[in-house]
């Protein structure tokens, strides 16, 4: 084959992917039935904002939020066994029992505003991934990791506020053990298309401390110890996972969510997958989307790597 049929071959790759990758993202979109400034477009509802928390007083959530924990007790939360959580409740925060196992909320949630607050034991008690361990799992499945790491050297994926496994922080904005920290957590869960295959991946972005430690990031599945298991159709919905790691005595207090709704995706989103006021046209591009996000990634690596080994024969024919 010709370098030139090469190449065009690389940029045909190339540009294939893109336009599934623009088709994925347009659904991200405007809701089309309002025009710009339009008065009669419907307002949103109104919410009373909540307070800030200080170190001796936890803030109070926003008006819509379901509390999860108010320190007063666990009536919110079971053990892995479905029984009553069995985690100790004292002075308005609640810490990881000896033998307890993780807890769980009763109720499933999925696309989410989760506020949590921790303080790490005191004084701190071993090294690296032993230091102050637990995990804020969303829908049970994706672990944001909470660590004493407050000159706590460990891998970068695995502590405080990293995607476990996926993701380190972008900064380290740990305070020191005992004091308050807080996650403000923003959270979509993934979508699969009928055959199971991944339409949309899970997306988190976190606040640690009120600074910006994920920025919106695409999951590549569950989160786990040393893997990266693939994603597995599922619930939109499944409880959030607070881990006893060893028993390590970590408290929390204040536990917030607010449910979300599909937000800049939905009109787009929710037309398409249940085939309501679609065009026909829309539709069969929903039904393309079915190539499922891991082919197009893989699809995508492939006209990479393809570029690269032309870019190369150019240099070498140059010589």
């Amino acid at each position: 084959m010709k370098l030139g049929s090469r190449m065009a071959r690389g940029r045909t790759f190339a540009m294939v992917t893109t336009v599934f990758f623009i088709a994925h993202l347009s659904l991200a979109q405007v809701d089309p039935q309002w025009k710009p400034n339009d008065p009669d477009r419907p307002q949103p509802p109104v919410v009373t904002p909540g307070t800030a928390s200080a170190q001796d007083v936890p803030g109070r959530p926003p008006s819509d939020a379901i509390v999860l924990f108010d320190g007063k007790d666990l009536s919110q939360w079971v053990g892995e066994d479905g029984q009553p959580a069995k985690w100790k409740v004292a002075d308005g925060n609640m810490e990881v029992a000896p033998d307890s196992g993780d807890i769980h909320t009763r109720r499933p949630f999925g696309h989410c505003q989760l506020h949590v607050e921790f303080a790490e034991p005191v004084p701190p008690v071993g090294e690296g991934q032993w230091r102050g361990n637990s995990g804020v799992f969303l829908m049970g499945l994706y672990e944001i990791q909470v660590l004493d790491s407050y000159h706590n050297k460990t891998y970068a994926d695995g502590q405080a506020s990293a995607v476990y496994g996926e993701f380190p922080p972008q900064v380290n904005a740990s305070r020191p053990p005992g004091q308050w920290q807080t996650y403000d957590i923003v959270f979509h869960g993934p979508r699969f298309g009928p055959d199971g295959k991944v339409l949309r991946p899970a997306r988190v972005t976190v606040l640690h401390n009120e600074v910006l430690v994920q920025d919106n990031v695409e999951l590549s599945g569950p989160t786990w110890n040393h893997e990266r298991p693939p994603y597995k159709p599922g619930p939109d919905k499944l409880p959030v996972t607070l881990q006893n790691h060893h028993d390590s005595p970590v408290r929390f207090r204040n536990i917030w969510i607010r449910e979300l709704g599909e937000g800049q995706w939905r009109f787009g989103w929710t037309q398409l997958q249940h085939n309501n006021e679609a065009s026909e046209d829309d539709q069969k591009a929903f039904e393309n989307m079915s190539l499922s996000y891991e082919a197009l990634s893989d699809y995508a690596d492939a006209a990479k790597a393809y570029d690269r080994r032309v870019s190369d024969r150019r240099e070498l024919l140059a010589l």
